[in-house]
Parts: structure tokens; C-alpha cells; sequence
């Protein structure tokens, strides 16, 4: 394959910067240069899981979850003479060792956004030098990486943001689509639509601006929120302030700008619901207090390939 209208570059920690790995033109000589044959860029490898029965032929669906992904790219080192070639290894070396952090694998199509995959080095690095791997001033390699998250990710995407007791009329023009705005006395829709343009499920960040006295948001039969009284005022989120609730994995936050943590004010048994792909519509109630609020989702687009 040739990857010349495919921009691929890989970033990593150490402070190197990003390499660009392909759209090689003389000026860039000397360089790194992807050739074809790599392996791992698209759908993911599934684990699926089965129950058997020994009195029943064949076996019964259970789950499935995208494994890791596991990645091979070959690249060709040519340097202008020796000490050249010796440094473009150490620069990659230095930007793929797993030491320094996870590298940032880059890969857009023209004409189109670009895809981005966090990668750990694995191997691939360690040399050959025969004579159809290396050369005086030039080196071939297998580069091996491994993405503990196997989705893609675009740039942040603000999907909605719903403004209450504003006095703003309801699609209010001019403007775009998005951001929404709902007009004065609007505190609650169990259907009001949202878009993930991505190809799996996403977990949305929210941003509730207050005076809010209680909220509850909702997709199907799972939901959360925070429907009791607030300290002093009333108010779970004081006018002024802004609550941050964080439903990605491994993160799972409920922090107001003051840094203070309100899990344990939300209303029992909490779903942090993820936002399945394509068109969804969310259920938002949500009674503001004696001025404007808003509240606002961003998420990060998953994608399968780039």
C-alpha cells in the first residue's frame, strides 16, 4: 500500500516531538518512512466469551469485549551518511521507549479529521544487521506497539448544551444547531436528542453551571443524579458555580470548581450511563434556581479505525 495521502506520525514523551512517518518530500532527507505492510490499524480483535451446556450441542453467547490492539509497523531509516542514520534511531528509540510514557500514534486520511491512538512500545527495536535489514546508512524495522485502549479518538466533540431560565428562545437564530438552547421554564425533557459520531459507545463529561436545586440525567432505565437538598442555600450547585461529573472508566468523578467531591450526594445506586453510537435521546430533569443555569456534555468520540 502507499501511504501517500495518509499522514501518519507517532509523538512520544521524551520531548522529541512528532515524527512524521510518511508525505516524504526531498527537503525532509534524512527521515523515517513507513512502508507497507502494517498491520493492526483497524477493527480491534474481540474477546467473546461463551457458557457451554454438556447436554447441549454448540455453546450459548455470554459477552464480548475489544481486547487490547496489538500493532506492527514496518519503517525504513536512511540517513546521509552513517552518523546521521545512528541519529534517527536514537530519536526514535528515545520517542517509543515505554519509560518515557505512552507514544501517540497519528493517523488522518486527506481531507478528513484526524485519528488518534495511545500506544506502548513492545519490541521490534532491537536490531538486525544483515544485509536485507541494515546497511551503512540505512536500517529497516518491525516496529511492535501495543494500545491498552484499542478505540481511536478524535477532538473533543461538544455534543449539547441546554441553558435554563435564560429567557433564550428555543433554537434560538442566528447560531448553529449546537450548542442547544432551551428556552425559560424548560427544566425538563425525557427525549431531547444528542449525537456520538463515533463508532462505539462513549462516556460523556458534564458541566452543570449553577443556581441548580436538583438534577437527574438518564438514557433508557439507567440513570443519576442528585434530587435531595443542597447545604445552606438549598442548592446543589450554587449559583456561580459549576459542577464537573466525569462517567469515563478509571475516572469516575463528581467535583464542583471548588475541587469539593459530591459522590456521596448522589441519589442512590448511580448509573453513569455511556452514550451508544449514532443519534440517542437522553432524559434531562432538572430544576435550576432563581437564575440562569446551564448544562453542558462534551465527549470523545470512539473509533474503531481511522
Amino acid at each position: 500500500m502507499s501511504w501517500g495521502h495518509t499522514y501518519v506520525s507517532i509523538t512520544g514523551g521524551a520531548g522529541e516531538g512528532e515524527i512524521p512517518l510518511t508525505g516524504f518530500s526531498g527537503r525532509h532527507w534524512p527521515g523515517i518512512f513507513m512502508q507497507a505492510g502494517a498491520t493492526g490499524l483497524d477493527m480491534p480483535a474481540y474477546e467473546v466469551n461463551y457458557d457451554t451446556s454438556p447436554n447441549l450441542d454448540g455453546s450459548t453467547f455470554r459477552s464480548a469485549r475489544a481486547a487490547a490492539r496489538e500493532i506492527m509497523i514496518p519503517v525504513f531509516l536512511y540517513g546521509i551518511d552513517r552518523y546521521t542514520v545512528r541519529q534517527l534511531k536514537r530519536k526514535l528509540i528515545r520517542t517509543l521507549n515505554p519509560d518515557n510514557g505512552p507514544c501517540t500514534l497519528r493517523v488522518q486520511e486527506s481531507g478528513q479529521p484526524p485519528r488518534y491512538l495511545t500506544c506502548y512500545y513492545k519490541g521490534g527495536l532491537e536490531g538486525n544487521e544483515g544485509e536485507n535489514n541494515a546497511g551503512f546508512r540505512w536500517a529497516s524495522y518491525g516496529i511492535q506497539l501495543t494500545a491498552p485502549d484499542p478505540y481511536y479518538y478524535g477532538d473533543d466533540f461538544h455534543v449539547a448544551r441546554w441553558a435554563f431560565g435564560g429567557g433564550q428562545p428555543l433554537l434560538g437564530d442566528p447560531g448553529p444547531l449546537f450548542p442547544l438552547k432551551l428556552s425559560a421554564g424548560v427544566v425538563s425533557d425525557s427525549a431531547l436528542p444528542v449525537l456520538n459520531p463515533g463508532d462505539a459507545r462513549a462516556w460523556p463529561v458534564w458541566e452543570i453551571k449553577g443556581p441548580v436545586r436538583s438534577f437527574t440525567l438518564s438514557h433508557g432505565d439507567r440513570s443519576f443524579g442528585i434530587t435531595g437538598p443542597g447545604p445552606g442555600s438549598g442548592e446543589v450547585v450554587p449559583g456561580g458555580r459549576t459542577l464537573r461529573i466525569d462517567t469515563r472508566p478509571g475516572v469516575k468523578t463528581v467535583r464542583d470548581d471548588l475541587g469539593r467531591n459530591l459522590w456521596p450526594a448522589l441519589d442512590p445506586n448511580p448509573d453513569l450511563w455511556a452514550l451508544p453510537s449514532g443519534s440517542s435521546r437522553i432524559g434531562v430533569q432538572l430544576v435550576p434556581g432563581s437564575g440562569s443555569a446551564a448544562l453542558t456534555m462534551t465527549i470523545k468520540p470512539r473509533y474503531e479505525s481511522y
